[in-house]
Formats: structure tokens, sequence, C-alpha cells
């Protein structure tokens, strides 16, 4: 694609076109709308799964769409009668039928008032021939104009609350007059009343003066959203019950309107079955599978299909078109931004390579990328620029930082003032880990220090840690221990405990990517070998030493750039996913190891150590 600026890319009009990096979900979908089946989209936030969505609701057929209204039942006015007419026959027939009553009412109502001027005028008549006196004759005109304003407003609240019950104007509870496509309907986070329909409640239930059933039902979202989709994120916030009322409207494809609170006299209605007949397009992220209800499900899956979305594509030219489009389709979206320069849009795609945490892959996180054009955008209005530029984009990276950034930058910085975190000299038994906040694209790097002191023990060594460790970490510190007691379990045997201390992590710590520090740490306790301060590492670690790949690569290594460390050590296959300014990863040293010999290398100063390196490189 050739292109000077997003001016020059062509956005496509059809919303399915419009989805960057979901082609095998597209291909689904198509099938789902052709023939009208359910779907479950499985994924991170800010993938498209909305969008898809809208998508299906575009290439659903539209000719079957329907005006659903509601009539008062002769027999039983607590069950109102559903009728259905063709899309835009709902509205007229009501506009004709008003039209008629209001002609009638106009009608019976002239001939009364009429007659009551007649009336009125019967006392001046007998006062102009001297019949009563001016007292009787001003009391009966007085009476008389009492009268007639009286009348007119009977006349007004009657044609206001009257009219409908009188002459059994029906209610229009779905209108599709206006709707051009089939309908989308986002019930995401929705009540049982709004989801499932709900009939209002009545304080005025006698005496002639309350509403008639059938004028107070209200449409859910599930009737409203007939012919057309449903769309359900987060589905399993959703009540049990709701979702139990969401399959038995998907099964039967029709479902009945009623009072949702017992407390109200709307629970005594209970309409005719609503035709329902919609696709449902439920999402949610892995945790949703685990609450959803496994009825639903089952019916989604037997009934449909299951979709999990990528979160991120390969690192191509083609794919970053799509996100250059992307970048294109948010700025027409927003509406008050300018167009960005190709040199904004190739920033813009680096940030999605950083944030997909993977060698050669783009983030299909694109709501936090829509977040950054929006920030950049903000930025080049306030300058007055025609165009966004790359400058713009460098800033807004730091203007729309995620919480988990600026609490990282915060943390570095508290922790260097309390000199917690020490980035020079050498020192035995403490080491820099680093680790990660936040989660998915959000990640932030933040730097782990790390201490470790051997006493004297009892008949067996012991590992303790400490520092609110998660079940991962617990694990991990199993692990380090078995290499430890491979090296050395003859010299701390029936001697030594060892004990780890993750510095002031209120926190918390989770995850296994300390491993090779936390190992570090215990060597050199034990050997009273020190460790170069100003070194930072990150790595897990296979109970044979092997040195093994981490997430948020990235993030750790910009957290040690951060902290002005000189060199960090991660793990060999880690390599590939770093992605970092070349500017700035020259104002760090990246050492790669394959082993955690190679770790205790790098990390220790073994000058005046060379027998314990020998016996170490002997073991290792």
């Amino acid at each position: 694609m050739k292109f000077n600026s997003t001016k020059d890319i062509k956005i496509p009009s059809k919303i399915n076109e419009q989805v960057v990096g979901q082609e095998e979900a597209i291909n689904l979908i198509k099938k789902a709308a052709k023939q009208r089946r359910n779907v479950l989209l499985i994924g991170d936030p800010g993938v498209g799964k909305s969008m898809i969505g809208q998508a299906i609701a575009e290439l659903s057929k539209t000719e079957s769409l329907v005006d659903i209204l509601s009539f008062p039942n002769p027999t039983d006015e607590n069950v109102p009668l559903i009728r259905t007419l063709p899309k835009g026959e709902g509205k007229a027939l009501i506009n004709k039928q008003r039209l008629a009553a209001a002609s009638s009412f106009k009608t019976q109502n002239l001939i009364l008032f009429g007659i009551i001027i007649i009336i009125s005028l019967i006392p001046y008549f007998f006062w102009k021939k001297g019949s009563i006196s001016d007292v009787v004759y001003s009391a009966s005109m007085l009476s008389s104009m009492v009268f007639i304003v009286g009348f007119l407003l009977f006349l007004n609240l009657g044609k206001r609350m009257k009219l409908n019950e009188v002459h059994n104007i029906p209610k229009l509870l779905v209108d599709n007059s206006s709707l051009k496509g089939s309908p989308f309907i986002d019930g995401t986070g929705a009540q049982s009343g709004a989801l499932l329909g709900d009939v209002l409640h009545d304080p005025l239930q006698s005496g002639g003066l309350g509403t008639p059933a059938y004028e107070r039902l209200i449409a859910g979202m599930i009737h409203r959203a007939n012919g057309g989709v449903l769309f359900l994120d987060e589905i399993a916030t959703l009540s049990p019950r709701s979702q139990q009322e969401i399959l038995t409207a998907i099964q039967e494809k029709k479902y009945p309107i009623t009072g949702q609170s017992e407390r109200s006299s709307g629970a005594q209605t209970r309409s005719e079955p609503v035709p329902c007949d919609f696709i449902l397009v439920a999402a949610g992220n892995l945790e949703t599978v685990e609450h959803m209800h496994p009825a639903l499900r089952s019916r989604i899956r037997g009934y449909g299909y299951e979709v999990y979305m990528n979160i991120d594509m390969d690192d191509n030219l083609k794919n970053r078109d799509k996100i250059a489009q992307f970048i294109a389709q948010e700025i027409k979206k927003d509406g008050k931004i300018p167009h960005f320069s190709k040199e904004a849009i190739n920033e813009v795609i680096e940030e999605a390579l950083r944030m997909a945490g993977k060698g050669s892959k783009l983030t299909l996180r694109l709501r936090e990328l829509g977040g950054l054009v929006r920030a950049a955008g903000d930025l080049a209005v306030e300058n007055n620029t025609p165009l966004v530029t790359a400058k713009e984009v460098e800033l807004a990276k730091r203007l729309a930082r995620p919480l988990e950034k600026q609490i990282a930058d915060k943390y570095i910085e508290n922790k260097k003032k309390y000199e917690v975190i020490v980035t020079s000299g050498k020192r035995v038994g403490r080491v820099n880990g680093l680790a990660v906040i936040g989660a998915g694209s959000a990640l932030s790097g933040i730097i782990l220090p790390i201490e470790s002191e051997v006493v004297k023990g009892g008949k067996k060594a012991e590992f303790i840690a400490t520092g609110k460790l998660g079940q991962i970490a617990k694990e991990a510190i199993k692990n380090v221990s078995a290499i430890i007691i491979k090296s050395f379990g003859e010299d701390i045997k029936e001697k030594y405990d060892i004990y780890i201390q993750f510095l002031q992590t209120y926190e918390g710590v989770e995850g296994d990517s300390a491993s090779i520090a936390v190992a570090t740490a215990i060597m050199s306790a034990l050997k009273g070998v020190p460790i170069k301060q100003e070194i930072a590492m990150t790595g897990s670690l296979s109970v044979r030493g092997e040195v093994m790949a981490i997430g948020g690569v990235s993030s750790k290594i910009e957290a040690a750039i951060d902290a002005e460390l000189k060199s960090v050590i991660i793990p060999k296959s880690n390599e590939k996913d770093i992605v970092i300014k070349e500017s700035r990863l020259k104002k760090i040293k990246i050492i790669p190891v394959t082993s955690i010999k190679e770790v205790f290398y790098h990390a220790m100063d073994w000058s005046g150590y060379e027998k314990v390196w020998k016996q170490l490189d002997n073991k290792l």
C-alpha cells in the first residue's frame, strides 16, 4: 500500500473488512450470519469482539424484520395479546388509529361544547327579558364560565389519559421502521428488566384510573434484537437465572414479557410470547468459559461456533498496512484529530511491536493502540499542526502511559531514593531481579531486589522464602533448591538453612521469572562470592539448570535502563522478543544466556574465588 499519510488510505465501507488480524473469526462469522448461528468469542479486551458482532448484523438478511405490537386482551387484561406486522406497518397502523380516534374524540367534544355554550347563554336570555335579577344573572354567568373552564381541562386530560384506552390503540413495542439493516443490540451489563423485558408498576390499580397492562409492557433487548444480533460481552457476569432465560429465548425464539420484580404490580402481567429470533454473540475472556452457564455454552457449541481471538499477528508488510488502515479508521471515528504522517504511522507500528511482547509480532490489542493514536492527535491539535508527526507520537507514549507504567516509574524512583535498589559496587547475597506489573499490553517493568542469607540449621537443609510469594513463585524456589542441593548438597547437609527475601514486595510476587536471580543470590551467600550490582537479570529455570524464556522482556529491560543499570542478563530464547528503540538499547549491555552456569559467570566477581568457580564448573 502506497501512502504519504492516513489521508491517502481508503477505509473499507463494510465492517467485516475493517476488523484487523482476525481472518479466521471473520470467515466463521460469515457462515454464522448466513446460517443464523450463535457465536462465542473468547479473547483479551480490545481485540475486536464487538466489531465482529456488528459485522454479523451487517451480513445478516434484513427482509424478515417485523414490528411488534401489544393489544388489550378482552378475556384477561393481564395477558396482553402480541401481534407482528411487516417492518414499518406497525407505526403506520398506530398513527392511523390515533388520527381516527382523535377525529372521533374531537367531533364528540365539539357537540358537547356547543351544547354547553347554548346552556350558558340561557341566563342571559332570561335576564334580558327581566325574568331574573342582576344578582342571579351574575352568579349564573360565573358558574357557566367555571363550568366551561372545567370542561376544557377535562377535554385535555381526557385526550391524554383515555384516548388509547377508549379506542384500544395498540402499543408499538419494537419499531423497525427507520432501521436500514439488521438490528445490533449491545446488552453488555444490562439488568434483567432491560435485557428480558419488563412491565411497569402501576400505583393506580383501582377506580378506573390505572394504565392498561398492555400499555405498561416494555420490550427487552432480546425482543429488539429480533431478526438481528444480540451482543453480550462478559456474559459470565450475568446471573445464572438471566443466562438460563437467554437460553430459553434462543431455543424457543420467543419469550413473554412479565414484571421482573415480585413487589411490583407488573409481576401479575405476563404477555403472550414475544418474537426474539436473534443471533447471540457472546464474548468474554478465558475465565468466562469457567463461569458461563453450562447449558448455554452447550447450546452455542452445538448450534454455532466458538472462536478464540488472536492477540497478535505476524510482522510483515501486509499486516503493517492493516495497522495503518486501523489508524485511519480511528481518525475517522474520532473526527477531532488530524491525519498521521507516514513517519507517525511507523512510530505507532513500532509501539504495536513492543506491545506484542514477542519477536516479529504485531499486537492486536488495538483499543490500547487507539488510545495512543488519540493522544498523539490531541497533541497535534494543541500544536496546531496539519499532520501528526513521529515526535508527537513519541510524546504521546508518555502522555498515554497506563497506570502500571506510572506506578512502575514511581516505584523505581522511590526505591532508588531510599537505596533499596543498588546500582553500583559488589555485594554478597544481593541481586537485582526484574519483574513486571500489569497484564496484557499494559506491562511495566520494575526492579526486584532479592537477598539471601545462609544460617546454621538442623538435620535437613531448608529453603525459606519471604515476600508474599504466590504459588508459582513458591514452586520456582523449589526448582532452584534442586540445583543448589545438586551442586553443594554435601556442603549444606545438616549444617545450614537458606533464607531468600524479596525486598519490600508488599504487592506480592508471582511467576518464575526471578528464578535465576534467586539462584544467584543463594550461590553468592553460600560461597561468599560477591555479585555485581550494576547487573540485573530475569529468566525462568528448569531443575536441570537450563534458563528458559519469560514474558515481558522488553518492559524489564526498559526498567533496567530507567534504573541506570549497565547490563541485563536474559534468556537467549528471548533475544528475538526485544522491541526497544536502538538509541535507547545502546544504554545497556544485553547478556543472553542458556544455562545457570553462564548466569553465575557473568553476574559474580570471581576474582579470588577461582577454586569455587572450578568446583562449580565441574558440577553444573
